[in-house]
């Protein structure tokens, strides 16, 4: 997958009363080509952190080792783990420097992070631009997303069981597959929670004849 992709996505970030909910879709574009029907846009970074991928492949796929790499060696020097704002505001740099930097091709890619730490469980919002935004409720991100947030804004609940949120981000993602020619193909999902990191759900979507 070190194709060029467009922002042509869907992926969503729930906050639930005891963890966060991260899925997306399974579809790789460029332009107006499918190039992979079985992208991975959800990666599991470590034991406490996880996000999905929008942007461009090679930019998301980049930072997401260095940034994995930089906090290991933190948790090394330091001895203890980072938190997930450590993680955020790392993976932030990553994309305003590489948006900043003249380039032919600039890097663009669109982090929703999940983590946990000492001190919960967190979502942020990693814009391409560099900022960072700690969600409290729900986000999503590419093409897709005008679909999902009219399903967030009607059905979410902030005592929603992570359960419950994984069934709402299937929903999400699956009315987006319905109306994004960009999204499709199948969904990724992944829960943090004080437990740990984990893949619930992998389901290919396999187009009739």
């Amino acid at each position: 997958m070190d194709k060029q992709l467009k922002t042509g996505t869907t992926t969503v970030g729930i906050v639930c009363k005891m963890g966060v909910v991260l899925a997306a879709d399974m579809r790789a574009t460029a332009g107006t080509m499918i190039v992979d029907k079985r992208a991975e846009k959800v990666q599991i970074m470590s034991d406490d952190f996880a996000l999905t991928w929008a942007g461009n492949v090679s930019d998301a796929q980049l930072m997401t080792r260095l940034a994995r790499a930089e906090l290991k060696l933190k948790e090394v020097r330091t001895g203890k783990p980072p938190s997930t704002k450590e993680a955020a505001n790392l993976l932030a740099g990553l994309q305003y420097s590489s948006i900043r930097r003249p380039s032919m091709l600039p890097g663009i890619a669109h982090f929703l992070l999940g983590g946990r730490d000492a001190h919960g469980v967190h979502l942020y919002d990693l814009f391409p631009d560099g900022s960072v935004t700690k969600i409290t409720d729900y986000v999503s991100s590419g093409s897709g997303s005008v679909f999902a947030y009219g399903v967030l804004e009607t059905n979410y609940d902030a005592n929603l069981s992570i359960e419950q949120g994984v069934q709402l981000a299937v929903k999400v993602i699956n009315t987006a597959l319905q109306r994004d020619s960009a999204s499709g193909n199948g969904i990724n999902v992944v829960v943090v929670s004080a437990e740990g990191v984990k893949k619930v759900m992998t389901k290919e979507l396999i187009a009739k004849l």
